[in-house]
């Protein structure tokens, strides 16, 4: 995933600038959030291009040479910047804590919220969810009834409250094979976490995207049958009759209602499967509900790259749709 806590933590010893979307006014190119990595030649993540990412390169760039570990700038986009969106964005600026990031990273799929002073001493803390502090010094009580935003103290010291969400869509991907690996590599640097299952362990890369896991197992329905409610699941084995057994036990998953599945193959494929799974019980909501052939309509390709981008594609219409209405069980 291209995010700085990567990049701090593949680069040992880093000297950076942690650049964060602190607050946001009318029509502006990232949300509060947003975040940058920035050393003397590098830069990791953006904040949404243009002008306004070169403003904040420079800033960046010049607190490392100078020292300074923190500070807030205000870019109206219209009027200084040129910039057609027209809003006003502030950014914050810190010197990248190695320790924190670390402690940050060990927790990524879980939400946390930091607290950066941005005057003053440069202190910092990180908390769970429930706001508990894990990691840090005192800082100022703070609410959790928004996200990323500025606050004031007590004694109106400026502090940056940032929440760190932990990605909420899970995709559990059966396949190691040349498309699965083109899968792996679409969603790299998305907003997810990848499972990666196969019993081939040796088709592994060793060099793994940060939002990946693997299995290696041979018992794969079970993976299936144990994840959490709400899984979305690619089915692309080098076995049409793994392919099945693992329909099968994702089709029979109690919640599957709050699943999607998404299914590699033919329409031929897909009547045959579905003749198949409905001898063996399978409802007819069920079979409906599957996906087969995956990948966004109007993509023909079959290249493990073409496919790769029309399946990304597709279940991030899926994640969209999952966030916009939580309820939704719309299959994409």
């Amino acid at each position: 995933m291209e995010d700085w806590l990567s990049a701090a933590a593949e680069n040992a010893g880093l000297h950076a600038v942690l650049v964060t979307v602190a607050a946001v006014e009318g029509s502006v190119p990232r949300e509060p959030g947003a975040k940058m990595l920035v050393d003397a030649a590098r830069q990791w993540g953006t904040v949404g291009g243009g002008h306004l990412e070169l403003r904040g390169l420079d800033t960046a760039r010049a607190m490392l040479e100078n020292g300074e570990a923190r500070r807030l700038e205000r870019f109206p986009l219209g009027p200084s910047l040129g910039q057609c969106c027209g809003g006003v964005v502030h950014l914050a600026f810190e010197l990248l804590d190695a320790g924190h990031a670390a402690v940050l990273a060990a927790r990524r799929n879980e939400d946390s919220w930091r607290l950066v002073a941005l005057d003053g001493a440069p202190d910092l803390a990180l908390f769970d969810a429930q706001a508990q502090r894990i990691h840090g010094g005192a800082t100022p009580d703070f609410t959790r009834s928004q996200g990323t935003h500025i606050m004031r103290g007590p004694d109106e010291r400026r502090w940056l409250v940032d929440k760190v969400e932990a990605p909420k869509d899970h995709l559990m991907l059966f396949g190691a094979g040349h498309v699965g690996a083109a899968i792996v590599r679409a969603l790299a640097e998305l907003p997810c976490r990848v499972t990666w299952v196969d019993e081939r362990e040796a088709l592994f890369p060793a060099q793994l995207p940060a939002n990946v896991t693997v299995e290696a197992t041979d018992t794969p329905e079970a993976l299936a049958e144990q994840a959490p409610a709400a899984t979305c699941f690619l089915v692309m084995t080098h076995s049409h009759a793994l392919d099945q057994r693992l329909a099968e036990a994702i089709l029979k998953r109690p919640g599957f209602d709050a699943d999607w599945f998404g299914l590699i193959g033919s329409n031929t494929k897909r009547k045959q499967f579905e003749h198949r799974l409905a001898e063996r019980g399978v409802g007819r909501a069920r079979l409906e509900a599957m996906v087969c052939p995956i990948g966004v309509p109007g993509i023909e390709g079959k290249a493990p790259a073409v496919i790769a981008v029309a399946v990304a594609a597709q279940l991030l219409m899926v994640w969209e749709a999952r966030t916009a209405n939580p309820a939704s069980t719309e299959r994409i």
